[in-house]
């Protein structure tokens, strides 16, 4: 995990969270969007660069995912 990310996670903004590769990352957000949870799976997605397919294989429904599609990188 890159000096900026470890900040980000010590100033608080994700504090159920205090260290995460990016395939927890891609887990967690496929729960966040199944439960959800928008705000803070688009957290994850901005902060990882999480692509739509990544998340989909993980679990998430095709409706939220599709729901989220302008924070995706084509």
């Amino acid at each position: 995990m890159g000096k900026s990310k470890t900040r980000i996670f010590r100033k608080g903004i994700n504090d159920q969270i205090t260290k995460i590769t990016r395939d927890d990352a891609i887990k967690e957000v496929a729960k966040m969007l199944n439960s959800n949870n928008t705000k803070d799976a688009r957290n994850l997605i901005t902060m990882f660069g999480l692509g739509a397919e990544e998340i989909l294989e993980a679990g998430a429904s095709y409706e939220s995912v599709v729901a989220l599609k302008n924070l995706f990188k084509d």
